[in-house]
């Protein structure tokens, strides 16, 4: 056994065997796979090996169609069967909601290479003759969908990854990580001490003690999982005479079932309601190839929507019920990626759709390891989107709740309640005595709307509930003034006499003088975005940033990464410990002035202004500026004043009519603007000039900032190959909500990044990249929602205030 390498992976799954092969594959053949007992001694062996590349996140769905496309290439390389078996497959709608969603399911892959075709249900029948089509409203007919074998796999993962190089040392159990003053790891084993430069936490079950062992608790949970193998049935016999293939696979969402032929019989799985967690504190270590006693009474209301909507199993005899954990994270997506405040610690686990999406995580890991970047955007399995704020009750609440759901519709305007509320402002009683209906947002709750007695959300693919009264909190900012809660925003305070000189060469924008603010893009080496925030400079010394709140630990790890060590900076992620309040609409102004010897004039604070100065008793912090693109104000403040300037805000506007407006007004509100936010508009895969962000880089400053020389580049060429533009779409009863097709002539030429309705305009909106060629040209686009193609016209300014005068008046 080696004593020292480069790269040691920890656990020898399938996740941990596709880490060890891409990095093999990229050239770092100086690494090592470490397993306790033989490969495959977790989740992976009793795996059901099924595979697809339909996901709910298009960035997802890529690499799982990439994982799919490697099977062949490690097949070949290593000469180890991968049993793969592609079949086709079909996914069944018995409710008019759920083939809704098929149909958008279907419109995604128009844009991501993704081949899938709505059906009918007897068309449904054809491919798959076991199903009755009487129950179902219609399908989905999917093309890359299959199985395999998972041990099969998982070694030809490890055989190819030895052929390049690498090394994997079964029976070898990691009871130790230490970390030397260089950063110089020590994996202590039971046979012996290995000093390396990464740490790969692939630990699978055993992930969470991996964690424990440098003092990180990870979200992660293993659950149950049964399925069924039957006898062989003639009914399969029958299909496979019939068609010379194998029955195609089949998922019954609203069944909550998954099927695929097994040798002569037929394999049946689900994702029951009465889930139960496995392990729930700690995994003993010396679990290996066993399964759990099944419990079939717990899934027995699944297989009876099984039996009625696949008659031939009610004749079958079950010849097997396998029972074994998986892991799951709270949403269900794998954990990947760095860790924020350790060195070359990396993790790969919570991957419970291991064959699916194995191969994606091994390949944006390894690229992560040696380039420093993903390569992909895998925000959606980035380990960063959760904070300390997941606890393992917390998980253990969201990780039920996901399991449930697994094949549940998560409708647009559906929040879901387990695991809530957990973190509250010191106004959140106030507001939801006031109807509002709150979202979780970073693990804190956020006012999304307020409903007016005995109203609540119902939720739709179509206009609902909330739709006439988000209208009128919208119109009442637009009319006179609103009152939100900002406190879901990140907020960040960088300080030190070399505070100045680090964000200079962090961000791409040019410094505000003391007392203002600016947009600041913040970009990667490759010079695509990586973040965007409003910066303030406070007096050169100290300066305040406000950003997206769900990526407070993601941009936290890029600062940290990014900090000098000589101690002349430090930055406060403040979260809940600095709360916010906005007021916005042409009376801003009018309710703030009262209440503070500040001239709020135009002419002695104008628009990008920013002070501390006191409202009535209370300090604050308050910048001009108004994510509405209206007049308005963001006032920040400890949590010790917020319910205080609540009071006073809300006095102070009664004679103006204020009220108060959650975030779909919001949302509402910065699309007639035409305003970008993190996660949907800016992303790590679009550059700033395709973002529209181009004026905000500053190429002319002196400061070498981080993706400057990569930007000029971009400039230079034409600046990318996309343009972000905002469309009027023809929708009657339903508006996009993001990842929709844009046809323009015929052809699918963009996709869609968010969208609703802009009530104070009256109009349907959806804003989305656009081939660059195309991007001005007047006439020619649609968008496809719900399974139709919608009339669209480019805007080519802001529907509200395209000079920006109520802004900067």
């Amino acid at each position: 056994m080696k004593s020292h390498t480069q790269v040691v992976v920890i656990g020898g799954g399938v996740v941990g065997c596709s880490v060890l092969y891409h990095l093999a594959k990229f050239g770092v053949t100086d690494c090592v796979l470490v397993e306790r007992d033989e490969l495959t001694s977790g989740s992976t062996w009793h795996a059901a090996g099924g595979m697809h590349t339909i996901n709910g996140d298009p960035n997802v769905a890529k690499l799982q169609k990439y994982t799919i496309e490697l099977y062949k290439e490690i097949e070949e390389l290593s000469g180890q069967a991968t049993g793969l078996h592609m079949t086709g497959g079909v996914m069944l709608a018995a409710t008019e909601s759920r083939f809704d969603w098929l149909k958008s399911t279907m419109a995604k892959g128009r844009y991501l290479g993704i081949e899938s075709e709505i059906i009918t249900p007897e068309e449904a029948h054809e491919d798959m003759p076991l199903l009755d089509p009487r129950c179902f409203v219609g399908a989905l007919r999917t093309i890359v969908d299959g199985h395999l074998d998972p041990s099969g796999t998982t070694h030809a993962y490890a055989k190819a990854a030895r052929k390049l190089g690498a090394e994997v040392y079964r029976h070898t159990k990691v009871e130790g990580l230490e970390q030397e003053p260089d950063g110089t790891w020590k994996v202590i084993t039971d046979k012996g001490d290995i000093l390396c430069e990464h740490v790969v936490n692939a630990g699978g079950l055993w992930a969470r003690e991996v964690g424990r062992m440098v003092g990180l608790e990870l979200p992660v949970l293993a659950m149950e999982h049964m399925y069924l193998i039957t006898e062989d049935m003639p009914e399969v016999a029958e299909i496979n005479a019939k068609t010379g293939k194998e029955v195609v696979h089949a998922v019954d969402f609203d069944g909550e079932l998954y099927l695929r032929q097994e040798r002569g019989g037929m394999l049946m799985g689900t994702y029951e309601k009465a889930c139960v967690p496995w392990s729930e504190k700690s995994t003993p270590w010396d679990f290996g190839h066993e399964l759990l006693e099944p419990d079939i009474d717990r899934i027995a209301p699944s297989l009876e929507v099984g039996f009625e909507h696949f008659p031939a199993f009610q004749k079958a005899g079950i010849k097997q019920i396998i029972n074994g954990p998986f892991t799951f994270a709270p949403d269900g997506n794998p954990l990947v990626g760095p860790i924020r405040g350790m060195t070359n610690f990396w993790s790969a686990c919570g991957v419970m759709a291991g064959f699916s999406q194995g191969g994606g995580v091994g390949l944006a890991l390894a690229n992560w390891i040696i380039e420093g970047d993903p390569g992909f955007d895998v925000w959606a399995m980035d380990v960063a989107r959760y904070g300390d704020w997941a606890t393992p009750k917390y998980t253990n609440a969201k990780v039920r709740e996901n399991y449930s759901r697994r094949f549940s519709i998560r409708f647009p305007n559906e929040e879901l309640p387990a695991a809530r509320p957990l973190k509250t402002t010191p106004i959140y009683d106030r507001l939801k005595a006031a109807g509002a209906q709150f979202g979780a947002a970073f693990g804190l709750e956020v006012p999304l709307w307020y409903a007016p007695e005995g109203v609540k959300d119902e939720f739709s693919w179509y206009r609902s509930t909330d739709f006439e009264h988000v209208a009128a909190e919208a119109k009442a900012v637009r009319q006179g003034v609103g009152l939100t809660e900002i406190s879901g925003f990140a907020k960040y305070s960088v300080y030190g006499p070399g505070a100045r000189d680090f964000l200079d060469g962090i961000l791409a924008c040019r410094i505000p003088q003391a007392g203002r603010m600016t947009l600041a893009p913040m970009l990667k080496e490759d010079g695509k975005l990586i973040g965007d925030f409003t910066l303030a400079n406070l007096d050169d010394q100290e300066f305040f940033i406000a950003g997206s709140g769900i990526a407070e630990e993601y941009h936290m790890r890029w600062f940290a990464e990014h900090m000098p060590d000589d101690g002349s900076v430090a930055i406060d992620a403040h979260g809940a410990g600095l709360v916010g309040l906005s007021v916005a609409g042409p009376k801003a102004r009018e309710v703030l002035q009262p209440l503070t010897e500040q001239d709020l004039s135009n002419e002695a604070f104008p628009f990008m202004s920013i002070a501390w100065m006191e409202l009535g008793m209370a300090p604050a912090l308050v910048g001009r500026v108004s994510f509405t693109g209206d007049l308005g104000y963001e006032i920040w403040c400890q949590p010790e004043y917020q319910r205080y300037l609540l009071d006073l805000l809300l006095q102070a506007g009664e004679p103006h009519g204020i009220r108060l407006f959650g975030s779909r007004a919001l949302n509402a509100l910065r699309l007639e603007k035409g305003y970008g936010g993190w996660a949907r508009e800016y992303r790590p895969i679009y550059n700033p000039y395709e973002a529209g962000l181009g004026r905000f880089v500053a190429l002319g400053k002196n400061a070498d900032f981080v993706g400057k020389q990569a930007a000029q580049e971009m400039k230079a060429n034409g600046g990318g190959k996309l343009r972000l533009r905002t469309f009027v779409v023809d929708a009657k009863t339903a508006d996009v909500i993001g990842d929709e097709p844009i046809w323009h002539d015929g052809k699918v030429r963009g996709w869609v990044t968010s969208g609703g309705f802009a009530h104070a305009s009256g109009k349907s909106v959806a804003i989305g990249y656009v081939e660059k060629e195309i991007a001005d040209e007047a006439n020619g686009w649609e968008i496809e929602l719900l399974g139709e193609r919608l009339t669209a016209q480019l805007q080519a300014e802001p529907l509200f205030d395209p000079e920006a005068e109520r802004m900067r008046g």
